[in-house]
């Protein structure tokens, strides 16, 4: 069976959790404490993740594989999740990329900030906050302009861009990021948790 190495707050964990639960794959879950340093000790970079992260998806061979999105991409292959058509992958590809670049980094850390106090520190943190939610902002306009007419990401039907996105944007506002203004995204967002299989993040 396979083991999920996992935080269950985690957003990126969550991804592999609901593209798993989706495709109906039994997995076994582990679970970290991110706040005390558990997935940054001696064994945990030695045996499961050298650069001291989760998720990690650990094969029934014991091979490991960490990075929520090549954790997507791996499980989606040959499945209805990732396209077919040349084009299309790289589309995929693409908005897999947007994620980690220009949205994970800016909204998931300003909720992870929040939900454990740090948001309202002094000094060069405030400073950092307000450019994050500046940005994080700015990577929600992107996703706004472009679903206008559009269903979901790529090809006209739902994807792992889908899943990488969705992720840490419908939990934005944890992190003191208002969704009103961007009502494309929000019911982009409900076609999303309206999928067959579809199971919620828990925040532990």
């Amino acid at each position: 069976m396979l083991r999920l190495h996992d935080h269950l707050a985690s957003g990126n964990g969550y991804k592999v959790r609901l593209l798993l639960a989706q495709l109906g794959t039994p997995f076994e879950r582990i679970e970290y404490d991110l706040v005390n340093g558990e997935t940054r000790t001696e064994v945990f970079v030695r045996d499961v993740n050298p650069n001291g992260r989760i998720p990690v998806l650990e094969l029934d061979d014991g091979r490991t594989l960490a990075e929520s999105n090549a954790i997507l991409w791996y499980l989606a292959e040959g499945t209805a999740y990732l396209p077919d058509e040349h084009f299309a992958r790289g589309q995929t590809l693409q908005w897999m990329c947007f994620e980690q670049y220009n949205h994970e980094p800016n909204i998931a850390t300003v909720r992870f900030w929040t939900m454990h106090g740090q948001v309202d520190l002094s000094g060069w943190r405030t400073e950092l906050v307000a450019d994050k939610r500046r940005q994080g902002h700015a990577a929600l306009a992107v996703m706004e302009e472009y679903l206008a007419g559009r269903a979901f990401f790529v090809a006209e039907r739902y994807t792992i861009a889908d899943i990488a996105l969705y992720a840490y944007t419908h939990v934005a506002p944890e992190g003191g990021f208002d969704l009103d203004p961007y009502p494309t995204v929000r019911a982009w967002l409900e076609r999303v948790a309206s999928q067959p299989g579809h199971v919620p993040i828990s925040r532990g």
